[in-house]
C-alpha cells in the first residue's frame, strides 16, 4: 500500500513539473513566434541567420535600419541612451533573450525547481543560465528592469564565459560589475543601463528566450541585433536580409547624390526628390563604374534593381 502511495505521488510530482511553465522556452514556441522565417534554424527554434549578413549589418548606419523597419511598420524596435563599454565597436547578432523580475520566494522556489527539471547548473546564481546556452555569434539580451545597485547581472567572470561562447557581449536594461575588468576582455562588448560594485541580489530570473521589452523596443529570441554607439535596433529575422540590402543601395545612393551635388551636374531640388529618368540611367552606369568593392554581389544588386522603382 505504501509502495502504491509512492508511485502515485511520483507520478503526480512529474506530471505537475511537465506542465510547469518552462524558464526556458521551447522550440516550438520559438518556431511560431518567427514564424515568418524561412530558412535554417537552430536545435532551440531560433532562426540562423548567415554570419555573411551580421557581418555585413555591422556597416549599415542605425538612422538607414531604423528607416527601412519603419517603412515595413514597425516602429518600436530602437532603444538609445546606453553606456557602452567599447563605444567605437558596433555589434551584431543573433538574440538570446532573458527577462529578471524582483525577487518573490514562492516564485523563486518554482523557477529553481524547474530549472533541475531543464536540467540547468544547479551550482551558482541563476543568472549564469542564459550564458550557458549562448552559441557563436549570439548576444545576450537582458530586461532586468533598469536595475542599477544589486542589479549587477555579470562581471568580469561571467564576461569571459559569454565571450569565450558567443565571440560577442551583451545588451543589458540594467547594469553590470565591474566595467573597468569587462572592458579590458578583447572583443567584448556591451550596452547596459549603468554599472556599480554591487553583487546581484534580490532579483530572479524568470525566463529565458521569450518576448522582452528593452525599453521603447519589443524584442524577441532570434532577432537580429545592430548595436552602434548611436542605440541598438532590434531586427525580426525574416526582414534582416532585405533590410542589409536596401540599406546598402540607400548609402550608394546618397554617395551618389553628394558626389553629383558637389560635381554641380545637378540641383539640390533634383537630386533630394523623385529621381528623373536622366539622374536614374546616371546612377546605374556610376554602379556599373563603381570605383571601390560593392558591399553586395552583383547578382543581388540586378535583382534589387529590377524589383525597385526609386
Amino acid at each position: 500500500m505504501i509502495k502504491k502511495g509512492f508511485l502515485i505521488s511520483a507520478i503526480f510530482l512529474c506530471g505537475f513539473i511537465a506542465g510547469a511553465q518552462r524558464v526556458g522556452t521551447s522550440p516550438e514556441y520559438i518556431k511560431a513566434l518567427t514564424s515568418q522565417w524561412k530558412g535554417e534554424r537552430f536545435s532551440d527554434g531560433r532562426p540562423k541567420v548567415p554570419d555573411s549578413i551580421l557581418e555585413r549589418l555591422k556597416n549599415i548606419s542605425i538612422e538607414e535600419a531604423w528607416g527601412v523597419l519603419r517603412n515595413k511598420g514597425f516602429h518600436n524596435q530602437f532603444e538609445g541612451d546606453w553606456t557602452i563599454i567599447n563605444p567605437e565597436e558596433p555589434m551584431t547578432g543573433r538574440v538570446v533573450t532573458a527577462q529578471y523580475m524582483p525577487l518573490r520566494p514562492d516564485f523563486e522556489i518554482q523557477i529553481k525547481e524547474q530549472g533541475i527539471a531543464e536540467n540547468r547548473a544547479q551550482k551558482g546564481g541563476t543568472n549564469s543560465w542564459p550564458i550557458d546556452i549562448l552559441q557563436n555569434g549570439d548576444v545576450y539580451v537582458a530586461d532586468s528592469y533598469g536595475k542599477i545597485a544589486d542589479g549587477t547581472l555579470i562581471g568580469d567572470n561571467l564576461g569571459n564565459s559569454i565571450y569565450a561562447k558567443s565571440q560577442r557581449g551583451v545588451i543589458f536594461y540594467g547594469s553590470v560589475r565591474d566595467q573597468e575588468g569587462l572592458s579590458e576582455i578583447k572583443g567584448f562588448n556591451g550596452w547596459i543601463k549603468g554599472s556599480d560594485p554591487s553583487y546581484i541580489q534580490q532579483m530572479m530570473l524568470t525566463s529565458i528566450n521569450a518576448p522582452i521589452r528593452v525599453g521603447r523596443a519589443t524584442v524577441l529570441p532570434g532577432d537580429v541585433v545592430l548595436a552602434k554607439k548611436y542605440g541598438v535596433i532590434f531586427i525580426p529575422a525574416y526582414l534582416v536580409e532585405d533590410l542589409v540590402i536596401t540599406s546598402e543601395v540607400t548609402a550608394l545612393r546618397d554617395e551618389f547624390g553628394h558626389q553629383r551635388l558637389k560635381e554641380k551636374k545637378y540641383l539640390a531640388g533634383e537630386i533630394d526628390s523623385e529621381w528623373s529618368e536622366e539622374i536614374k540611367k546616371d546612377f546605374l552606369n556610376w554602379l556599373n563604374n563603381y570605383p571601390g568593392k560593392l558591399p553586395m554581389s552583383k547578382e543581388e544588386l540586378d535583382n534589387y534593381m529590377k524589383e525597385r522603382n526609386y
